[in-house]
């Protein structure tokens, strides 16, 4: 026998004994679905959890700014604004999708809510003599519940 031909059939042998792989097994593949589960079921609640405080925030942040924007009206008006929001009249815009409502202005005070669709919670505040709307319970300063 020549070298090549010895050559050829360790080649041979090579290949017979030693099967290949290709793919991976159905239990493999188990495995891996089990763990993105996991991994989904741990982020999921968290990422609600987080979009809930940040619309939170949202709101928190457009009465702060209704805020403003009533002391910039009273100046001009001697008066605080009640009507709609949105108005042409009145320079305030709220964040797309929280509704700002103003239960009561006079020219001694103010009072109104937000609030936003998917938001775990409404915010209030009030300022000057207008009457307090839970939870609010300090002149000017935002409450949620």
């Amino acid at each position: 026998m020549s070298k090549r031909e010895s050559e050829t059939q360790i080649q041979k042998g090579r290949r017979g004994s030693m099967p290949r792989r290709q793919g991976f097994t159905l239990i493999e593949l188990l495995i891996v679905v089990v763990i993105i589960g996991i991994l989904a079921a741990i982020a999921i609640p968290k990422f609600a959890n987080t979009k809930g405080k940040a619309i939170v925030a949202s709101l928190k942040s457009d009465l702060r700014n209704l805020a403003g924007s009533q002391e910039g009206y009273w100046v001009e008006n001697r008066t605080y604004y009640g009507g709609v929001i949105p108005n042409p009249a009145f320079t305030f815009r709220p964040t797309a999708g929280v509704t700002i409502t103003i239960v009561s202005a006079n020219d001694a005070g103010w009072s109104a809510t937000a609030s936003a669709p998917g938001a775990p919670q409404s915010c209030v505040i009030y300022y000057g003599s207008a009457p307090a709307i839970p939870p609010a319970t300090t002149d000017g300063a935002v409450a949620c519940s």
